[in-house]
């Protein structure tokens, strides 16, 4: 596992399941790594800082992404997001891992254009790997430091109740961290046969509960 937005509660979470974590963290983070995970020091962007640690034949989640995205943060997005994709899939093959696990974004949508095109071929390189993969796709999450569009919630309902709008309410829909959490938790202990893809509405499902995988 790739440190990221959700590392703490997801390897806690993990880690009561019975899942032996590890975590990729700069030398200067690893005393900030969960005490519930073994830290793997190594540079996110260059996978020959870490892949001969990873143990071989595990579960890979990458979680790594420019924080607080925004337009004028494109030349980020190629450098961060893409370039730690890129050597995740790498290390992940290296190590022969069982299952990839990506966060990515909902699409289509009208506005993050360059956010959404950095996922979209951050899927199509996790896609043309060869692991066995699940792509989650929120469109937006809410938790601590966002909790505003809570007031989206209602505007979000009717628009779901409305046939032209329904579809487009549906795919942008709000999930919440513990959705994404349990999400991600129910994704790696259900490792797919080739490629599994998590939209909005099914990361609620999965997230609460009121579907398996």
């Amino acid at each position: 596992m790739e440190l990221g937005t959700w590392d703490g509660p997801l390897v806690d979470k993990l880690s009561a399941e019975g899942f032996r974590v590890f975590a990729i963290a700069r030398q200067q983070s690893v005393s900030k790594v969960p005490s519930t995970c073994t830290p793997i020091p190594g540079d996110v962007l260059n996978a020959i800082t870490y892949k001969e640690r990873i143990p071989a034949g595990g579960v890979f989640v990458h979680l790594v992404g420019v924080a607080h995205p925004a337009p004028w943060k494109g030349a980020l997005f190629q450098s961060v997001d893409l370039g730690s994709l890129e050597q995740s899939v790498a290390a992940a093959r290296h190590a022969a891992a069982q299952h990839f696990v990506f966060v990515s974004l909902a699409h289509p949508a009208p506005v993050m254009k360059a956010y959404i095109e950095v996922r979209t071929k951050c899927e199509e390189i996790v896609r043309q790997s060869g692991l066995n993969a699940t792509i989650l796709r929120p469109w937006y999450i809410l938790g601590p430091g966002h909790r505003w569009p809570y007031v989206l919630i209602p505007f979000y309902k009717l628009l779901e109740a409305i046939p032209s709008t329904r579809a487009g309410a549906v795919r942008l829909g709000l999930v919440t961290r513990g959705e994404m959490v349990n999400a991600l938790a129910a994704a790696v202990a259900s490792p797919p046969t080739r490629l599994r893809v998590l939209e909005p509405a099914q990361i609620r499902e999965v997230g609460s509960g009121a579907m398996k995988l």
